[in-house]
Parts: structure tokens; C-alpha cells; sequence
């Protein structure tokens, strides 16, 4: 089973009418896709009755991919966080996931770490620890340092995750210096494989002088030709994983919509059990 969603469901101003209100978008979200990425978690944890609410403006199969807050994944190097120890910020990201577990909505939660932080002794036991405090909850590893994927690592690396149960989260992304990795279609989980489409603006991907950085990174609309390519991925993967999630995350023109509705036509796939469309007067 296929399923494809987005990036957050705030930014995506194709899929919803003026009179749509930003409290209203993820029930009207849910209409489109059974799956989508909470990406609010990475600035600050979620209080839970935000969780309560989206778990329950949600239809029941719709699932979340949570993304892992900043200071898990060592994004706030040298920055104070607002918890005293490791383990209690581990403590607090875990009991905000529980609306999401006990509605079974909760489809993996996505350890996406940052450029710097390359392959070496320090960071594969960092990534043990992760695990451990993680317990049996679902999990995903996304790497952004090239040095995962090089040579000398690339097997060790993907051996790793299949030994300590991460699911690999596969990018599709420029290719620009270590701070992007490869493409790699490569099945660590027998049950889910995550698969983020980042675009392919190579020109922006990096952090330059003058540009607004966050404006220019995904700015990247896939063509046919590119999503057919990657539908031929997903019918290899397919073979070896029980369920793949698909997130389109090229938010930065407004294409991310469009592009995960053309991919689910390419697919052939059409989802039940969606949330109702409002209809309108005309």
C-alpha cells in the first residue's frame, strides 16, 4: 500500500478556498490525503490537546508521520531548550505522541538529522540512544551529511538501521556537496518505508548571502517524466515493504499539492475512507 500526503497542511493555499479557516484546513486536508507530515513538532513539542484535536478532526484510517522535535536531533547545537535533561525532553515528545497512539493514527515518527552531522562513532551511538529512549514506537531515519552514503559507509550505514529497527527515509533531493545525500531505494523495514520528496533545486538548496533561504529550498515543481521515474522506485520497493509513505515536501512555490495529486493519478490509486469535501453552493 501506497500512501501519499504532504508536508505540513497549512502552506498548501491550492487545496483550500478563501473561506476556509487555518483551524478548519487539516479536516478539509484529510479530504485529500489519508496521510500527512507534522512538521510543527520540530520548532516545539505539541501540547496534546493540539494532538487531541487533529486526532479527532481526522477521518479513522488517517495516519501521521510526526517529525522528531529540534533538539532530539541535535538542530540546536549550543541553544537551551526548554528542558532540564536529555531524557525528560525525550519523556515529553513520547507523552505527546499518545493521542496519536491510542487512535492507532500513528504511522512512524521521522528522525530527520542536520547537515553537520556526519557519519562517525559518536553519532552512530547517538542514534542507539535515540532508539532506546523511542522504545517500540515506530521510527524513521533520515540522514542530511553525505558521509552516511559514501563508500566506506554507505553498506555499515543501511546494515545499522535494519539492525536497530529504523525505517529508512529515502530522499529525493539535489545533489549539492556533503550536505545532500543520494538517492537510495534501499529497504531497512519489512513494514514501512518513508520516502520524502524534497525537489531538485539544486541552485537553492544551499544557504546563501542575501536570499531567504527557507523561500528558495523547495522551491521545485517535479515533472511527469521525473514522477514516473519514481514510480518505478516504488515498484521495486514495493516488493520488499509492506506499506510506503510518500511526502511531498517542495512547499516552497505551492507545488507540493499538485504534485502528490498528480503522483496518486500515476499511481492509479484512489483512497477510501476520506473526510468528506464541503460542498458548495454552485
Amino acid at each position: 500500500m501506497v500512501y501519499i500526503g504532504l508536508a505540513g497542511w497549512g502552506d498548501h493555499d491550492s487545496l483550500y478556498s478563501d473561506s476556509i479557516k487555518p483551524k478548519d484546513k487539516l479536516a478539509h486536508y484529510s479530504s485529500y490525503f489519508p496521510i500527512v507530515e507534522v512538521d510543527s513538532s520540530f520548532y516545539a513539542i505539541s501540547p496534546v490537546r493540539n494532538v487531541e484535536k487533529w486526532v479527532r478532526e481526522t477521518p479513522e484510517n488517517f495516519r501521521f508521520v510526526v517529525k522528531s522535535y529540534q533538539g532530539m536531533t541535535k538542530h540546536r547545537q549550543g541553544k537551551d531548550t526548554p528542558f532540564n535533561t536529555i531524557s525528560e525532553m525525550f519523556d515529553a515528545f513520547k507523552h505527546s505522541l499518545k493521542p496519536y497512539q491510542e487512535s492507532n493514527k500513528l504511522a512512524m515518527v521521522l528522525f530527520q538529522f542536520p547537515p553537520w552531522f556526519h557519519c562517525c562513532k559518536e553519532n552512530v551511538a547517538y542514534i542507539r540512544y535515540c532508539k532506546k529512549m523511542m522504545e517500540d514506537i515506530p521510527v524513521a531515519l533520515e540522514f542530511r551529511h553525505q558521509s552516511w552514503y559514501s563508500d566506506a559507509y554507505r553498506e555499515g550505514t543501511l546494515s545499522f538501521m535494519k539492525k536497530e529497527g529504523w525505517i529508512h527515509s529515502i530522499a529525493d533531493e539535489p545533489q549539492s556537496g556533503e550536505g545532500s545525500v543520494p538517492l537510495v531505494p534501499i529497504v531497512t523495514d519489512a513494514n514501512q518505508t518513508l520516502i520524502r520528496m524534497h525537489g531538485r533545486n539544486i541552485h537553492g538548496w544551499n544557504k546563501q548571502e542575501g536570499v531567504d533561504w527557507r523561500e528558495v529550498r523547495f522551491l521545485y515543481k517535479y515533472n511527469e517524466k521525473e514522477l514516473l521515474e519514481m514510480k518505478n522506485v516504488l515498484d521495486e520497493l514495493s516488493k520488499q515493504t509492506k506499506e510506503i509513505v510518500v511526502i511531498f515536501n517542495n512547499n516552497s512555490g505551492g507545488d507540493a499539492a499538485d504534485n502528490a495529486k498528480e503522483f496518486q493519478e500515476i499511481l492509479g490509486i484512489e483512497y477510501e475512507g476520506l473526510a468528506s469535501k464541503q460542498l458548495g453552493l454552485f
